[in-house]
């Protein structure tokens, strides 16, 4: 079966793949389109494996919510460069993964490698998937993706204002300052007896006294490490003469954030 120099290019376009391994696998699939990549396919993966364990320093991030809200599906796939995250053909293929995720539910890592070698065919250097996971709430969950595609993060919250646009906010303050856990009571004891360890090194490095150091430790957990950690005793991120808590209170009253997650690359 004959084919033409639009069909090589339409192949391009829908594969990613260079011209001439396009014309090639036209050539080895006697012109039959869907055939041709299928061949370009299976040489993706057979090249997959030498690309495995290359870094992986660029990529992207997508999230896809069901009709209602209450579900989401968040992935992220990480890629060598940039020059291919920012592909509009990778971003797809991020947001396919997610509506994968939404529709059947978190991938497992042996689904999540299949997928990834899909993505190595297409691009041609290692691709990994990073997350590949279904969210559900009782309430819409609230999500935020940053312009550049390399970071979000989603928001469950409960209330009359849950996954409304302040809770939005939120998601956009997680993805700018990073906060570690919602609330005080969500930091372990390990978490803080290891803060406390090190600003107490950090006081005795000044050259403060002991009894000294353990006072300046205290105070730079409760008044600094709480701050950096804990979301609602952060000062929000529009508005620093404010924390996230009295946000919530004014723009989303009657709603708690109950939990949150941020998604990114190398995260």
């Amino acid at each position: 079966m004959a084919y033409t120099a639009q069909d090589v290019k339409k192949l391009r376009e829908e594969t990613d793949a260079p011209m001439m391994e396009c014309k090639a696998a036209l050539d080895e699939a006697d012109g039959d389109f869907e055939k041709a990549k299928q061949v370009l396919r299976e040489k993706g993966k057979a090249s997959a494996g030498k690309k495995a364990g290359r870094a992986t320093n660029a990529g992207a991030v997508a999230f896809v919510a069901s009709e209602c809200g209450c579900e989401l599906g968040v992935a992220v796939i990480e890629s060598e460069t940039d020059f291919v995250s920012n592909n509009e053909n990778f971003q797809a293929k991020v947001a396919e993964l997610a509506a994968k995720a939404l529709a059947e539910g978190s991938l497992s890592e042996d689904a999540k490698k299949e997928f990834a070698v899909d993505v190595v065919a297409m691009f041609r250097e290692n691709c990994e998937v990073k997350l590949a996971e279904k969210i559900t709430s009782d309430a819409p969950i609230s999500f935020y993706r940053h312009h550049d595609g390399t970071i979000g993060s989603y928001v469950i919250s409960t209330g009359d204002n849950a996954g409304s646009e302040a809770i939005r906010q939120i998601a956009v303050h997680i993805a700018a300052i990073k906060p570690q856990v919602v609330s005080k009571e969500d930091l372990s004891k390990e978490l803080l007896d290891k803060e406390y360890d090190t600003q107490y090194q950090r006081a005795l490095n000044e050259g403060k006294p002991a009894n000294i150091a353990e006072n300046i430790a205290k105070g730079r957990v409760n008044k600094e490490f709480i701050k950096e950690a804990v979301l609602l005793e952060q000062p929000f991120y529009k508005d620093a003469g404010m924390t996230v808590a009295q946000f919530l209170a004014q723009e989303a009253k009657g709603t708690t954030v109950t939990a949150f997650k941020l998604v990114g690359v190398g995260q």
